[in-house]
């Protein structure tokens, strides 16, 4: 049989992906990186980092995100910028099938990430790019002296609704329950802001506009009562979907689309690892996205080793 041309494909450039390829090129492994985005992954849509170990005074996201690439390919990792469409498994190696090429590989490690969820709802599709944005980091400065709503309850949401406040001057943030997941810390902050208001056990039911956002249509979830909320912005921020589309038939994946790893991030498949925000074993932080990436790098690494 020929030999695969890389020791280990790597699909995805976030925090995961470029922490397993630090480890599989510093073990001298041949690795090649895929993403169909710019190296850094979700990261780039937030502003600052401050609770990544190492930096007290927190980092920007373009920055950390640089200085991951940098170090990967300082330990001779290639990247290319091509989204993955089929991995197939041919012999004893696995073919990597793109847009552009295909790669045959002795192993893969999946951290393709996730994304933002959506709320479905009436406007959200037609609206979106004419005030709806997913992205306060992108779309923020657009917004200065209007009015915004958030819609979520988590530590991204309010981490959102604070960057908001350096531009707009009201910002709501909407969230279904009374009280909140995120982070203590956001959230003393965000209650100290004079500019949020918190609009609170209530569902955004239906998004308006013509060729941009209006208002947005506001249920109580008990008061059965709904509230018209003017807004020129409104930031989704409910959570993530895992980026699984073409891999729901190779690896198994669990009933929120999650790929189910065990020890070493290995997955269902001999030779396929997954770690980061894909996976059922990591929560939405950029610290435990790269632990999974280095305990992946260096599973693949031991999983050669053996079969050499």
């Amino acid at each position: 049989m020929r030999k695969p041309t890389y020791d280990v494909i790597i699909v995805g450039a976030g925090p995961a992906g470029l922490s397993a390829g630090i480890y599989t090129g510093r073990a001298l492994l041949k690795t090649l990186i895929l993403d169909m985005g710019v190296p850094g992954g979700q990261i780039l849509l937030t502003d600052k980092i401050e609770n990544y170990p190492g930096f007290p005074d927190s980092i920007e996201a373009f920055s950390l995100a640089d200085r991951f690439k940098s170090q990967a390919e300082k330990f001779g990792c290639h990247i290319k910028q091509e989204e993955l469409k089929a991995i197939k498994k041919k012999e004893e190696a696995w073919m990597v099938s793109t847009a552009k090429n295909k790669y045959s590989t002795q192993t893969v490690i999946i951290a393709t990430g996730s994304s933002h969820r959506k709320l479905d709802v009436p406007g959200e599709r037609q609206l979106t790019g004419k005030g709806v944005s997913y992205c306060a980091t992108c779309d923020g400065a657009f917004f200065r002296d209007k009015q915004v709503a958030v819609v979520g309850g988590g530590s991204y949401a309010l981490t959102e609704a604070l960057f908001l406040t350096k531009f707009a001057k009201r910002v709501y943030v909407i969230h279904r329950r009374e009280q909140f997941r995120a982070e203590k810390l956001l959230q003393s902050r965000a209650r100290d802001n004079d500019k949020i208001e918190f609009v609170l056990n209530s569902l955004v039911k239906k998004i308006n506009g013509d060729q941009k956002l209006q208002s947005v249509l506001v249920s109580h979830a008990k008061k059965n009562q709904d509230r018209e909320l003017k807004v020129d912005g409104l930031f989704v921020s409910i959570g993530m979907v895992p980026n699984t589309g073409v891999l729901k038939s190779r690896v198994d994946l669990n009933e929120h689309g999650e790929i189910v790893v065990g020890k070493g991030m290995m997955t269902s498949e001999k030779g396929i690892y997954a770690a980061g925000d894909v996976t059922d074993a990591c929560s939405n932080q950029v610290a435990t996205a790269v632990g999974a990436g280095v305990e992946a790098g260096i599973a693949v690494g031991e999983y050669i080793e053996e079969n050499r």
